[in-house]
This record gives structure tokens, sequence and C-alpha cells, in this order.
């Protein structure tokens, strides 16, 4: 069994939502035109794997950029009820899901932070390297991560474009945008007020491991050391000598099998190279089974 922890989905009511508010989105997001993110029944019928269940996230549309501080906090909790009866239908295909958190909205977001604690099928919240323009390791979204770390929710932490920049791409800056919002949380002290909140970075923690060298001479050593507490996933499209680079630098119990499904291999995500990458690591396999399934349920629990 495999748990692919970082996975994507827009769910029909939520998509139709937006769409409602602007019907645009399609044009401004091509991304969202990949039919397996939106279609279940499509996705379902074609299973890349029958050993394989899913941890879905909404993927980055999201509703605090279109609408006001109350009717992101509804929207918001309507897509997680969504999501959690999805779950609850496919749980033969289906993990759990992570929920939404309206970030324009800091108190509502806290209160569904709880709402997802208390959930049976909604196994933690998204957040973002940015939100509303600013990082996510700013002070107003504080309380949020405080939140988070003392109900034991897991977040999962996914990139979005800095739209003061006129040059962005999905080759290299979301990778930058991680790295960044990871020096700065580490920076903000996070890890030394809250060491027990769980941060699971998409794209592999994107370029530490790769620059860990200049991070720990420029750093000093107990912020150095602050960038080991994140939890890091496989969604790199194979690559396994960098994937190598990511296990050695993050240790073999902070490493989650994803793939960012149903992104990056057409028409329904990258399973298959994933899965063959992490084959070809020189781990056994019994580590093997930490990275596929393990490591993910220590990390939700």
């Amino acid at each position: 069994m495999k748990i692919d922890a970082f996975a994507h989905i827009l769910t029909p009511n939520y998509y139709q939502k937006m769409l409602d508010i602007d019907p645009d989105i399609p044009d401004k997001y091509p991304f969202l035109k990949i039919k397996a993110l939106t279609d279940i029944d499509y996705r379902l019928a074609n299973w890349p794997d029958p050993h394989l269940k899913q941890v879905i996230s909404f993927a980055n549309l999201n509703v605090e950029d279109f609408v006001i501080p109350d009717q992101s906090a509804d929207i918001c909790r309507q897509a997680n009820e969504e999501m959690e009866e999805i779950v609850k239908k496919h749980l033969d295909k289906f993990e759990a899901g992570v929920g939404m958190l309206p970030m324009n909205n800091i108190p509502a977001a806290r209160a569904i932070l709880q709402e997802i604690s208390d959930s049976k099928y909604l196994v933690g919240a998204q957040i973002f390297t940015r939100h509303l323009g600013k990082s996510i390791a700013a002070l107003e979204y504080r309380p949020v991560l405080a939140a988070a770390a003392k109900l034991n929710v897991p977040l999962w932490l996914h990139p979005v474009f800095d739209k003061r920049k006129p040059d962005n791409n999905l080759i290299f800056s979301w990778e930058y945008e991680l790295s960044q919002a990871m020096l700065q949380l580490v920076q903000s002290d996070i890890f030394e007020e809250y060491p027990n909140l769980k941060i699971l970075v998409h794209h592999a923690g994107a370029m530490v491991s790769f620059f860990s060298g200049r991070i720990n001479q420029i750093l000093d050593e107990q912020h150095a050391d602050d960038f080991k507490n994140f939890y890091v996933d496989t969604a790199i499209l194979g690559n396994p000598p960098a994937l190598q680079l990511t296990l050695d630098y993050f240790g073999i119990n902070h490493v989650l099998y994803a793939t960012d499904a149903p992104f990056g291999v057409a028409p329904f995500g990258a399973d298959e190279i994933v899965t063959a990458a992490v084959e070809d690591l020189d781990i056994s396999d019994l580590y093997d089974n930490k990275i596929f399934k393990t490591n993910y349920e220590h990390f939700v629990e």
C-alpha cells in the first residue's frame, strides 16, 4: 500500500461556487482545465495503482483572493464539508482530505482548525507560501500556526507566485517561494515557540537540501537545525539523485511519498515515475515502506 500524501482536487460544488464568483477563472488559471482535477468519476475510473490511496488537498484556487472575510469563511466551511463527503464516499481511493482555511479571516481560520481537529475525514489544513501577498511567516498569520500546533493539526505548505515578480514560472519560481517561506518561518523562531508544529513542504523541500551548505554556513546553528523540523514529500517528478539528497538531509522519518497528482504527467499524475525514483534509492525495503506509508501515518497521528 502507498499513501500519496500530497495530491490535489477541485471539488465540484466548490469549483462551481468559484466560477459563479468569477467565470474567467479557467482562463486565469489554465491548470484547472486538467480533467482529472475536477471530474471525480473520470479520475476514479482511471486510478493509476490499485495499491494507492491519495490524501487530497484543494488545488490552489484560494477563496480569500476573491471574497470578503465572512463570505470566505462560509465558503471554506462548505468546501471542507464537501471534501469530507467525497473522502467518506470513496475510502477505497482517498485516505483523507486536507481542509481549506480563510486566511483573510484569522478568527474563522482558527475555529476551522478546531473543526478539522474534530473531523473523521480531514487530517490537516493547507497553507500557502504567501497569503494576500504576505509571507506565511507574517505576524498576522501567527495565530493560525499557533492554533495548529496547539490542536496538533498538521499543515500542508503549498507554493503560490509572488505577484510582485514579472517572471513567475512553474519550473523554478514555486521552488524559490517554498524555500523562501521555509527560511522566513525558521527565522521567525516558529519552531522555538511551537516545537511540535508539523508542516509538510511540497516538492521535496524545494532548494533546501541542495543549498544545505549555505544554510549551515550562513545561519547560526539553531536556525540551521530548525530546517530539519520540516517534513517534505517526494513530488519532484522522479530524479533519484535529488530525492536521495532530500532523504540524506531531512532524514528517513521526515520524507513522505507524494506525487502532486493529477499534475506533472498527463493525464493522471506521476505515480509511476515517483514510485520508481523511491525504489531506486539506496535504502532497504523497510525504509521504502516508511516513505510509502508509515511516515504519513506518524505525521498525522
